[in-house]
């Protein structure tokens, strides 16, 4: 083992959506930052394939007070939205427990407020990085439209996003006429939609091409990037309360050295919570294995431009340039990234079957990815029970709607400035 490199201002733990966030903020704060990741660049894990939306829409939480007796219904689909496989794992089965608290109405409101309005404030801080530093990244800025097939869903809905509409998400209740006028390429499947919401000030665009464009301000700001290099462990003292440096292993050598820095900040999506148990920490966040397939659209006249939220099946649709993003599902089985291929062809026929004509189905590009769910969605930011040891992580499905945002928030907080 190498001996202690000299000590750096603030490390930042992960190179995805959130860390480069925060890493951005802090340096503009007047922070000197290292951000590390076993990755060969940023956003190549959770943030490279999502689905691509800005979705202060999405506020509303897994845990609400209709979803216990879907999931039931879905135990025996291996296509279903969201799909529990129970394993010997004892941070499967707590976060279940903690989900199904979460379920209460009163629990489901008191967290769509929050999620409504970190979502918002996040929504904001990336219109206003965007224009700052000339950042391009597929961007749409025609809202996202919500549709509905099966009218007591759609009912529900109506009454959520009137509680949204009180705390500023303006999610409007639209017919089915108002929607083929938003998107005509839902005209195929018009006869099945019974209503759908609207939100336009809702986004979308790619959060892999953003993340790498943010990293090369990071970059020219003084950041410094470790590639390839992968957090093995923490040195800390309990008692103190502090952490005294992490281990770090440089992926293409195997060598291991010790880092000092003055803080440090937890954006490992999936990944935080068996890492801190290392040192007492535990965070109630498990993985939500998501899919994605990516479509090239090149000269089909069938895809749609505004961003969509398919209700029944739970995929959400981007328009990316040339291509179409449609993602969703969530599997609770554990750290797998293995691709299931039956959820994978289940994707597909949905997509076809509401625009057969958006592009080239045959030659999509599959992709699953780990989201880091909390029971409530809420993700956890601030500080840990280390005194320079904080967190920003736990982002759940909404990692890109709250990545701006929460970089900000948790800069602001370690330099004071909040």
């Amino acid at each position: 083992m190498s001996p202690p490199t000299k000590d750096i201002d603030t490390m930042v733990l992960g190179a995805g959506i959130i860390g480069v966030n925060t890493a951005y903020w802090l340096s503009r704060l007047g922070r000197s930052v290292t951000v590390v990741d076993r990755q060969p660049g940023p956003g190549l894990e959770t943030s490279f394939a999502n689905g691509g939306q800005i979705s202060v829409s999405h506020a509303e939480p897994w845990a609400n007070p209709a979803a216990p007796l879907k999931v039931l219904k879905w135990l025996t689909q291996k296509d279903a939205p969201l799909l529990y496989r129970p394993r010997l794992d004892p941070y499967q089965w707590w976060w279940l427990l903690q989900w199904l608290l979460e379920c209460r109405p009163n629990r489901t409101n008191r967290n769509i407020v929050k999620i409504v309005n970190l979502a918002t404030y996040s929504r904001s801080q990336l219109q206003e990085v965007r224009e700052r530093e000339g950042i391009r990244y597929d961007q749409r800025t025609l809202g996202i439209l919500h549709f509905y097939r099966d009218l007591l869903e759609f009912e529900n809905a109506m009454a959520v996003a009137e509680f949204m509409r009180r705390y500023g998400c303006r999610r409007e209740v639209v017919s089915t006429r108002r929607i083929l006028e938003i998107e005509p390429a839902l005209a195929h499947s018009a006869g099945d939609i019974v209503g759908g919401t609207y939100t336009d000030q809702d986004e979308s665009g790619d959060a892999h091409k953003f993340t790498v464009e943010l990293a090369k301000v990071c970059v020219r700001q003084g950041v410094e990037f470790l590639y390839r290099t992968e957090l093995v462990g923490f040195r800390h003292d309990r008692q103190a309360r502090t952490i005294s440096g992490v281990i770090l292993r440089d992926r293409v050598s195997g060598r291991t050295k010790t880092v000092r820095a003055g803080n440090y900040i937890v954006a490992l999506g999936s990944y935080s919570a068996p890492l801190l148990r290392k040192i007492g920490v535990y965070l109630n966040l498990y993985p939500a294995k998501g899919y994605s397939i990516t479509v090239s659209t090149a000269g089909a006249a069938g895809a749609p431009r505004v961003s969509l939220t398919d209700d029944q099946y739970k995929l959400v649709y981007s328009r990316l340039g040339d291509r179409l993003r449609v993602a969703g599902t969530a599997e609770l089985s554990g750290y797998s990234t293995v691709l299931d291929p039956v959820r994978c062809r289940a994707i597909v026929a949905n997509a076809r079957g509401v625009f057969p004509a958006a592009g080239d189905y045959d030659r999509a590009v599959f992709w699953t990815g780990l989201r880091p769910a909390t029971p409530s969605n809420v993700p956890y930011i601030g500080r840990s029970d280390y005194l320079n040891l904080w967190l920003n992580t736990g982002h759940g499905t909404l990692g890109w709607t709250m990545g701006c945002g929460s970089g900000r928030i948790i800069a602001e907080r370690i330099t004071g400035e909040r």
